[in-house]
């Protein structure tokens, strides 16, 4: 019987081995997953958003407006007139650098935008996720309940 006690205790050392590698390498890799997750979820309608407003800073109104409308989905009841006359120079909103995103709501089909200017009443742009066609959001938020973890790390962390 010389043999019988040598693997006594190595599953143990294997789970336990096991478990080690589950806590220190996986939850964390979910926990950036999940971050990652929330960050990278509106990257591509915000990116629409920011040439947006640069293209609304240069004056170039023309390659706004085709964020706007373009081909494949014209507006009729926002002609091009119209969205000078709102955007140009002159209009309401002509100072595209005044623009700011109060907050980003992921929506069931679209991303919303909801931005303040100066002398204005909080106003939403949304961006639709298969396309990023803008156009402008009803309401300033999404209806319904938010997960705003950003706003929640932001008033912690200032």
């Amino acid at each position: 019987m010389p043999g019988y006690m040598e693997g006594y205790g190595t599953g143990d050392e294997r789970r336990g081995l096991w478990i080690k590698r589950v806590i220190f390498i996986g939850i964390p890799a979910l926990i950036i997953a999940f971050g990652a997750f929330f960050y990278f979820r509106t990257w591509s309608q915000e990116r629409t958003m920011s040439r947006f407003v640069e293209a609304l800073e240069q004056q170039k109104y023309d390659e706004a407006y085709g964020m706007w409308c373009n081909a494949q989905h014209p507006c009729r009841n926002y002609p091009s007139d119209k969205f000078k006359e709102d955007w140009g120079p002159t209009g309401l909103y002509s100072k595209a650098s005044q623009l700011k995103v109060e907050t980003v709501d992921f929506c069931d089909s679209e991303v919303v935008f909801q931005y303040n200017y100066p002398n204005s009443e909080p106003f939403g742009l949304s961006v639709e996720r298969a396309t990023n066609v803008i156009s402008f959001f009803p309401y300033p938020r999404c209806p319904g309940k938010h997960l705003q973890i950003g706003t929640f790390l932001k008033r912690l962390f200032g």
